[in-house]
């Protein structure tokens, strides 16, 4: 799902269009960030998509005619449009860099298995590779100028764990959803003391009443799922049913901060998890007594990131 309208590079025929996409789980298939590559061409008075590579932090692949519905991979669990291949992150390094390499050697023989002869043969591979390098620079910008990541609040009631710390909010968005907000912080870049050592949120777990999700690194990758509602009765239980079965040193390496999670006291955690867990669950109430509805507010309480 594009999340932006993306940046247009033109060698006639053909476009190159570099986009930023964010997919979060259970709504957009599975959470992911990235960047992608589409080559485009007229077809029919409709700008179409030809190739498409994914260059994203998990997914990394490309599409041979995403949009030709005469083009499918035989057998192809879930069907769809388009010959899918993947990138191997292990022998084919960077995807924007692979991408870009592939497109200076191959792009020709590319279209034309996309189901695109003629356009393949009317291919200028010399302005092709006199823009290639304004697409290679586009993309690596995207990836990292374009990253949605956010800061949210640290929280109004603090619970010190060893190198990491809770924090509880009740929360409440423009739109009038939220709920109580559990954010898992540590300092990172500096002895605590140090003047440039920095609080950061390692993990936020937003359970509201209607769009209930957790985020890995909200300050790095920011990979988010929604919780299925139907799967997952009360999403503040879930949570601690993660800390209580000392799932949180792999949800914090999944992050992005394994030297964190390899400093963990699972068993300062342990003895920290009772009064946590009475105090959110205390104002998970008071939301309900407020508003009618768990964890929420009164009133809007905005991100720090809005500052």
């Amino acid at each position: 799902m594009p999340q932006s309208p993306g940046t247009k590079i033109a060698a006639a025929p053909l476009t190159f269009v570099v986009r930023h996409q964010l997919w979060d789980a259970n709504v957009e298939d599975h959470t992911d960030q990235g960047v992608s590559i589409d080559v485009t061409a007229d077809v029919g008075g409709k700008e179409t998509s030809l190739l498409r590579f994914n260059c994203f932090d998990l997914e990394r692949s490309y599409v041979y005619g995403p949009e030709n519905p005469e083009l499918s991979t035989p057998g192809r669990v879930g069907g769809g449009m388009g010959v899918h291949c993947r990138m191997d992150p292990i022998t084919d390094g960077n995807p924007i860099g692979w991408t870009v390499r592939v497109l200076g050697r191959k792009l020709p023989q590319m279209l034309e298995r996309a189901g695109y002869k003629d356009i393949a043969s009317a291919t200028n591979m010399a302005t092709v590779q006199r823009v290639l390098p304004d697409v290679e620079t586009c993309a690596r910008e995207t990836f990292i100028g374009k990253r949605n990541t956010v800061k949210h609040n640290r929280g109004t009631e603090m619970f010190e764990a060893g190198n990491i710390r809770f924090g509880l909010e009740m929360r409440r968005l423009n739109n009038g959803d939220g709920g109580l907000a559990v954010h898992v912080l540590a300092d990172i870049g500096g002895s605590k003391g140090k003047a440039y050592v920095e609080e950061t949120e390692l993990l936020a777990f937003d359970c509201f009443w209607n769009n209930a999700h957790y985020h890995y690194g909200p300050r790095n990758k920011n990979h988010r799922l929604n919780f299925d509602t139907t799967i997952v009765d009360d999403p503040l239980e879930w949570t601690f049913e993660q800390f209580e079965n000392r799932k949180l040193g792999a949800m914090i390496e999944r992050a992005g901060y394994p030297g964190i999670a390899a400093d963990l006291d699972l068993d300062k955690i342990a003895t920290v998890l009772p009064a946590l867990k009475k105090r959110a669950f205390e104002m998970y109430e008071e939301g309900e007594r407020l508003t009618g509805h768990k964890g929420l507010p009164l009133e809007f309480t905005p991100n720090l990131a809005a500052e």
